[in-house]
């Protein structure tokens, strides 16, 4: 069922990471999982969760105005990489969330976010403010399954995105987006997905 809700890898390179832990009943495993759904949709505290020095997460509307709260289908969220930004992007990364889904199965529950790559809110054209092309999608996925309880990335279809019409962007994504093919990306990846399972 999980996979289902995970983009077709077609091109580029992808990514997924792990991370669970145990609680010593099913109960305890239902209440803990209320708890990692909560800090997987609270976007603007991710950075607070890797606990590592990489990037800072900020939630935004369709209006494209910073917002408290949880994530839901169609906000933005703004990433700021450390290192130059884009111009396109106005100094960040930009995703949009597609799709939240919850599913309940036998003796489990799921909680799926997939963001894509997108332009900048407030901006009236439409290239990607990213390093990745708009076919590249996250999904960050938490689970339980009987009394265990997981926490996902999946990265999917990743490729640089540097046929911009701004130069610097395009070296900059080119280095950024190589950088996070070669692994630069997962520390804070699997420090996020640790920090969603700790209790």
């Amino acid at each position: 069922m999980e996979s289902l809700l995970i983009p077709e890898q077609k091109v580029g390179s992808k990514l997924d990471l792990f991370s669970s832990t145990s609680c010593n009943t099913i109960e305890e495993a239902v209440l803990f999982f209320q708890v990692i759904k909560h800090r997987l949709m609270n976007v603007n505290h991710w950075d607070d969760i890797c606990k590592t020095p990489a990037s800072v997460f900020r939630l935004f509307n369709t209006k494209g105005q910073e917002i408290a709260g949880l994530v839901q289908e169609g906000d933005y969220i703004r990433i700021n990489i450390p290192g130059p930004g884009t111009k396109i992007g106005q100094g960040y990364d930009w995703v949009k969330v597609e799709t939240i889904l919850e599913k309940e199965f036998a003796n489990g529950e799921m909680l799926s976010i997939t963001v894509r790559p997108s332009h900048h809110p407030l901006r009236g054209f439409s290239e990607t403010a990213h390093f990745f092309c708009n076919e590249a999608t996250s999904t960050f996925q938490v689970k339980r399954k009987g009394n265990v309880v997981f926490a996902e990335v999946h990265g999917r279809n990743e490729v640089p995105n540097n046929k911009t019409a701004i130069f610097t962007d395009n070296l900059r994504n080119t280095l950024v987006g190589w950088s996070a093919k070669i692994g630069f990306s997962y520390p804070q990846w699997k420090g996020l997905t640790e920090g969603l399972v700790k209790h």
